[in-house]
């Protein structure tokens, strides 16, 4: 079954992109039915790619290979998640890594972390759900793993023409798991935790407040089950606040700290983060270390404008928060938010604040989440650590 370009095309497709939009598409064969494999050509008829098909979604293909002799089938997913794994390996991710990342390791749609020996995996496109047992096969003969589970109870899902869901993919296992990471131990919920359970792309991260944080009282907003937080109080801190609005995130963080000895110096507070940071700055309090990292706050290019007012009043009430001469480290997840557009809005919080900045270091995602250049949403996570004088 074959689909047809139109004569004018994004060169973003041309550069690599895997994804083609309904209205770049002139014709696609009348047999093709939903989550069908396609061929796609050029105006010209020249062959562009193999991949999946989805009237139903604003991206009614998702390419999953440019080569011509390249089949669609199980053993096709099989070395490409071998592929996938090979290459965490070399940059040495292992015991707790994202093995697939969309779109980044070539497999559009398709999520899978490994935690200890269990994975999870979410499916986030009708194509790549169709392929789900081909999937689990590859799995389980690449990792025999203690269990899979699926956390496909993302709205996405739903544009696709799908039903959300999450469960077990193997025999039933305890969905609460203890992982270690830079030496700390942590609690990792797969069934009830956001996303896949964990959030293992500021893992690499975590680290780079080492030396800020030791001796000094740290505020961390947004701590989700605090590890950015245990991390501090790991490092040398004195005393560290974590605030979330999850009653689940904050008993969560309470365990993971008193899992690592560490609930003397840390305190976890069930609080509206953003109320919070407002009534603190009005109140004059101070810390040696504030740290933000909220959750992304748009999906939509249409509020890209109302997502960046959102990142500077909040950085504008931590830099509030900190000592002249502490630090502010701060994230966003938001992909639509470049990494100008991030360092624009703290430029320009940090005016209205009226505080010098120095920067100390500026980073996306750990390594197991490649940004490849020409898919601009891989390069998604701003993290970055200031001095404020």
């Amino acid at each position: 079954m074959k689909a047809i370009l139109n004569s004018k095309i994004s060169d973003r497709v041309a550069k690599g992109h895997p994804w083609i939009y309904n209205n770049e598409i002139n014709s696609v064969d009348a047999k093709a039915q939903p989550g069908n494999i396609v061929e796609v050509y050029n105006a010209k008829g020249n062959f562009v790619g193999r991949g999946f098909y989805n009237p139903a979604s604003q991206i009614q293909i998702r390419l999953l290979t440019r080569d011509l002799n390249e089949e669609i089938n199980d053993d096709f997913f099989y070395q490409k998640i071998l592929a996938c794994w090979q290459y965490k390996a070399k940059i040495g991710y292992t015991e707790n890594c994202r093995v697939v990342f969309g779109e980044a390791d070539g497999l559009p749609s398709l999520i899978i972390d490994k935690f200890n020996d269990y994975l999870v995996i979410q499916t986030m496109s009708l194509g790549m759900d169709v392929w789900k047992d081909a999937i689990v096969k590859a799995l389980h003969q690449i990792f025999n793993p203690k269990g899979i589970y699926e956390r496909n109870d993302v709205p996405v899902r739903e544009i696709e023409g799908m039903e959300q869901k999450k469960g077990f993919l193997s025999a039933p296992f305890n969905t609460e798991i203890i992982i270690q990471e830079n030496g700390l131990k942590f609690i990792v919920d797969i069934e009830k935790g956001q996303k896949t359970g964990y959030f293992l792309d500021q893992r690499d991260n975590r680290r780079q407040i080492q030396q800020i944080v030791k001796d000094a009282e740290v505020l961390e907003a947004f701590c989700y089950t605090g590890t950015f937080s245990i991390h501090a109080a790991h490092y040398g801190a004195k005393k560290v606040l974590g605030l979330d609005i999850s009653d689940f995130a904050i008993e969560t963080a309470k365990r993971n700290a008193t899992l690592n000895g560490l609930d003397q110096i840390c305190d976890f507070q069930s609080v509206n983060a953003f109320d919070a940071l407002k009534q603190w700055s009005k109140e004059d309090k101070r810390w040696d270390v504030v740290m933000l990292d909220p959750p992304a706050f748009t999906k939509s290019r249409a509020n890209i404008q109302k997502a960046l007012a959102g990142y500077k009043e909040i950085n504008l009430r931590a830099m509030k928060l900190v000592k002249k001469g502490g630090f502010l480290v701060t994230a966003s997840c938001t992909n639509l938010v470049s990494p100008e557009m991030f360092l624009d809005t703290i430029k320009a919080a940090a005016k209205d604040a009226k505080r010098p900045i120095r920067q100390v270091c500026f980073r996306a995602q750990a390594a197991d989440h490649p940004i490849v250049w020409h898919i601009e949403n891989t390069n998604y996570l701003k993290f970055l650590i200031i001095e404020l004088g």
